[in-house]
């Protein structure tokens, strides 16, 4: 049972606190909820003659103040139980149990009154905001995006739009060895749309037959590296002006 020189002690810790709420309260209006509307700071007449963004601040301030009122209140409304059931002579034990609460729980929350394992605050919700529904890379809920398949699909979308600017900035991102802005963000030199460089001047029929080159200036790029190199691929080791075959599928082919 609690003693009570201690007892007197969180009791008037419990007055003094209480005191103190209801001076903030007096002084701020419940955080200036008294007000009709929101728009009332900025000296506006009326909202619906602006844009919505304009008094979107003001809505932010507006749910802030609503929040903090409901959490003052709330303390307010645990002070003046614990302080009626010091009147009542139950203080110190819990509601639920009945078994006395420890000291050191009282002295770190004096309005409880509730013993740490019947606790109302210790269930921890796992609800995740239904904004991440939304948020959510685009890319790995839409078609095509589970599957092998050259098309445009909305990964390349997401880079396409990307590079006009995201809320991150390149000293949010790995930027080791990077020499221009556009080539800091993640796979910013992936092709749109197609895998392969020679795809923007190679064309067959349906069957991947009657192989016909277009000439422009991929094209050209394109055989400019590789006589750089001096290969004829810029996926394999073959040599330029090599005509052996050179993977296992063209070998199994020949025979």
């Amino acid at each position: 049972m609690i003693q009570k020189d201690k007892l007197a002690k969180l009791k008037a810790e419990l007055i003094h606190t209480k005191k103190e709420i209801e001076e903030r309260f007096n002084e701020n209006d419940h955080y200036q909820l008294e007000r009709e509307n929101p728009y009332n700071s900025v000296g506006e007449l009326s909202a619906y003659d602006n844009h919505p963004g304009d008094l979107g601040t003001e809505l932010y301030e507006r749910e802030k103040d609503i929040a903090l009122n409901e959490h003052t209140e709330k303390e307010l409304a645990d002070i003046n139980h614990a302080l009626q059931a010091m009147e009542n002579g139950t203080y110190g034990k819990c509601e639920v149990c009945g078994k006395d609460i420890d000291e050191e729980r009282l002295e770190a929350i004096p309005s409880t009154t509730y013993c740490k394992e019947h606790s109302p605050n210790q269930i921890v919700s796992h609800n995740r905001p239904v904004e991440e529904g939304v948020l959510m890379p685009a890319f790995g809920k839409f078609e095509f995006d589970d599957e092998e398949a050259v098309t445009f699909d909305s990964e390349d979308t997401w880079q396409i739009v990307s590079e006009y600017g995201t809320s991150e900035s390149p000293s949010d991102l790995d930027n080791r060895g990077v020499d221009h802005y556009n080539d800091v963000y993640v796979e910013s030199g992936e092709n749109e749309g197609y895998v392969e460089d020679f795809e923007n001047f190679i064309g067959t029929d349906m069957y991947g037959k009657e192989i016909k080159v277009y000439n422009n200036d991929q094209h050209e790029k394109y055989e400019q590296q590789l006589d750089e190199e001096g290969i004829m691929t810029s996926f394999g080791d073959l040599p330029g002006y090599e005509k052996d075959p050179y993977t296992e599928e063209a070998l199994e082919e020949d025979k």
